[in-house]
């Protein structure tokens, strides 16, 4: 690809394209493919000017150039990266539609004669008499009789002037309002959309391997166990399990599904294991199937918005009242009719959901993924938040510091076993051992039967006859019963304390513990700090970790309470007896064993280098991983309530006080609407802006 560098400076560059005309599609390919590099921070194509800013990691100028003059839009390597769909057409259908609207209206003001501009106006206004007149047939007086009589009254009068405004701004505003809608889904369903790279591929052979989901075409068997997405529409082969089926039906109840059942993308395995022969490739109907979801759900509106909605339409008879009412004492039609001219519901209907679509746009640009509005409303108001604590307030990156052998296990005997186990059930205490097994060198082939995960526990299976288990010091000493040598005994208890211990067992007997070394994230103190400030009265900490690796990370961070050795109903129990004393409740986690508690706050946060079903479960993705983003999206919730109550205050006091002057006389008909159009268009505009700036800052 032949391109030009416009402009650059230190690890920013503009370039031009040479192409005489961008396609959208090609403007997608080139931003998704500069995207997937990792020394690529950001890039925005503008496929009108066919050119694109790229920020680039320091030192790396000459890659980005490299990659540029690579770039081909017919290669299938680079067309696999851009997603099954984007947002660049919606934008340009809506952009053009604003365009336009703005400039026909202003051509026929300048150049129709009045006669045609009268025509016009009358078509235009025709449904809107129709919807008014079905929602009094429908016995309702909502905002659409108020909107009809406002129009029908000025086309009477002759105000044609007054009419063609109403109509034109109202025009303005339902497409604002579908754009602000239509973005919202759009982006809900980026966020909620699959990011599944891997998948495990039954061979011919009946071995295991593990593929890119890219490279997985229909026919082929996947093995879906334990907390697994579900990546492709399938057909179940063989195996059982119960499946999640919440994010396609909204069902919260999982369904049992055996051979001849048909799972779908996007569901997650809660438990068992199946071997699944594919039925879609990669892409296929996903999209559509959450947009679906989506618009029959209330995800996109907080319950503010709505009694928004609900109190425009509730003051609709009280504008009729207040015509009828001004007539009767002062029989002068023009006072009256600054009730019709000017209602509350232009303002509310069009600032609300552009207020929350702008939260979520900041958001966004923090690298957190909100999937809806309401969720932003029950962040603003939480008073206690709970942290899981592995992965969470530690790194998600933990390391394997040291492995403690018994019996007549080594070192790399007992990793290579672990890491065989560990492989299949991501997390960040398996990764941890996956991770060390690579780096030391050590292969770990399958040589065991069936895996089975056992939720808070570890993970249990079969080598050589033998029963193998990996796990928490509940689930291996208690619950297995594992049983110490009096030889070991000793070596047993001088295990470290500050790790976090994860043993291992074969056949009875212990083999070894692998010492996990879990650091605090740096930032975790401060962030707790604040979010105390921010009006968070109860920081809590649940972990299944031991208790004195619990009680140490809680004296470092100022934690309100803690609890250690739980199980995962033991955090759901726990906020619902928050709920049950009034309490708002943020969950944050990272793990398979949050999930339930993740799905029982008021709303759950994921960051995005945890487990799959956490990222499904929750309501909030914490894209980069950082614990500041708490802090980021509190205050964005908090300042977004601020502005919805700010800009209800104002429309009702100012709305208000049209009336009132018109009522008494002192603003005519026609001006009083000038003003009312001009106000709502202003609070819309305000709506549209940052929440806060791009730092962070408010």
């Amino acid at each position: 690809m032949n391109c030009k560098i416009l402009h650059e400076s230190s690890g920013r560059m503009r370039v031009h394209i040479d192409r005489f005309r961008m396609t959208l599609d090609q403007a997608d390919l080139v931003e998704y493919s500069l995207r997937s590099q990792s020394f690529v921070k950001s890039v925005k194509v503008y496929d009108r000017t066919g050119d694109a800013i790229i920020s680039y990691q320091r030192g790396s100028r000459r890659k980005v150039i490299d990659f540029l003059s690579a770039l081909n839009y017919e290669d299938e390597a680079f067309l696999s990266l851009v997603p099954e769909h984007t947002s660049r057409a919606m934008q340009r259908k809506y952009e053009e539609k604003l365009v336009w609207s703005v400039l026909a209206k202003g051509f026929r003001s300048l150049f129709f004669p009045v006669g045609l501009n009268t025509a016009i106006t009358v078509i235009h206004a025709l449904p809107y008499f129709i919807k008014g007149l079905k929602s009094l047939l429908s016995w309702k007086i909502e905002v659409s009789v108020l909107d009809a009589a406002a129009i029908g009254t000025s086309l009477v009068r002759g105000d044609i002037g007054t009419a063609g405004s109403i109509i034109f701004l109202q025009h303005i505003g339902d497409i604002l309002e579908d754009w602000t809608h239509e973005k919202s889904v759009d982006d809900l369903a980026e966020m909620m959309s699959l990011h599944v790279d891997h998948v495990w591929v039954q061979t011919e052979d009946g071995d295991e391997v593990l593929m890119s989901v890219k490279d997985i075409k229909p026919g082929d068997r996947i093995i879906l166990r334990t907390s697994n997405v579900i990546p492709l529409d399938s057909t179940v082969i063989s195996g059982q399990a119960s499946v999640n089926q919440a994010s396609m039906t909204g069902e919260p109840a999982a369904v049992f599904k055996r051979a001849g059942s048909t799972v779908f993308a996007g569901t997650v395995v809660e438990e068992g294991e199946l071997v699944c022969s594919v039925t879609k490739g990669m892409g296929s109907g996903k999209y559509d199937q959450i947009i679906k979801m989506i618009e029959d759900s209330e995800k996109l509106k907080s319950n503010t918005v709505n009694n928004a909605f609900h109190l425009a339409d509730g003051l609709v008879p009280w504008a009729f009242a207040g015509v009828g009412l001004t007539y009767a004492l002062t029989r002068n039609v023009t006072r009256a009719l600054a009730f019709l001219m000017v209602d509350f519901s232009c303002a509310l209907k069009l600032s609300m959901p552009l207020a929350v679509m702008s939260a979520m746009r900041d958001a966004s640009r923090h690298d957190i993924s909100v999937k809806g509005g309401k969720y932003l409303e029950a962040v603003a108001h939480a008073q206690t938040i709970v942290f899981d604590k592995t992965g969470t307030l530690t790194h998600a990156s933990p390391r394997l510091a040291d492995i403690v052998t018994f019996g007549d296990w080594n070192e790399t005997e007992a990793l290579r076993l672990a890491a065989c186990m560990e492989e299949h059930f991501p997390h960040s205490i398996a990764n941890a051992v996956v991770k060390e097994a690579k780096r030391r060198h050590i292969t770990h082939a399958e040589a065991h039967t069936k895996v089975e995960y056992i939720v808070a526990h570890g993970i249990a299976t079969t080598i050589d006859g033998k029963r193998a288990v990996i796990g928490s010091h509940h689930f291996i000493m208690e619950d297995e019963k594992i049983q110490i040598s009096d030889l070991d005994r000793k070596r047993y208890e001088h295990i470290p304390r500050e790790y976090s211990p994860l043993y291992l067992a074969v056949d009875g007997q212990l083999a070894a513990v692998l010492c996990i070394d879990d650091p605090i994230r740096e930032e975790a103190a401060d962030v707790i700090d604040r979010l105390h400030a921010l009006g968070i009265s109860k920081v809590c900490m649940m972990t299944g970790d031991n208790k004195n690796t619990a009680a140490a990370v809680a004296s470092r961070l100022n934690i309100d309470e803690y609890y250690a050795e739980v199980l995962p109903e033991d955090k759901a129990a726990f906020i619902r007896r928050e709920h049950n004393l009034g309490r708002q409740v943020i969950m944050v986690g990272d793990g398979i064993n949050d999930t339930p508690a993740l799905s029982e706050a008021d709303v759950g946060f994921a960051v995005s280098n945890g487990a799959a079903i956490a990222r499904e479960v929750a309501d909030i993705v914490i894209s980069d991983g950082s614990l500041e983003n708490l802090v980021t999206i509190r205050r964005i919730a908090s300042r977004l309530f601020d502005r919805i109550h700010a800009n209800y205050r104002t429309i009702m006091g100012f709305n208000g006080s049209l009336i009132a002057l018109g009522a008494l006389g002192l603003l005519s008909p026609a001006t009083a609407s000038l003003f009312h159009n001009m106000s709502t268009i202003a609070i819309g505009l305000y709506s549209m802006t940052p929440v806060i700036s791009e730092d962070g800052r408010e």
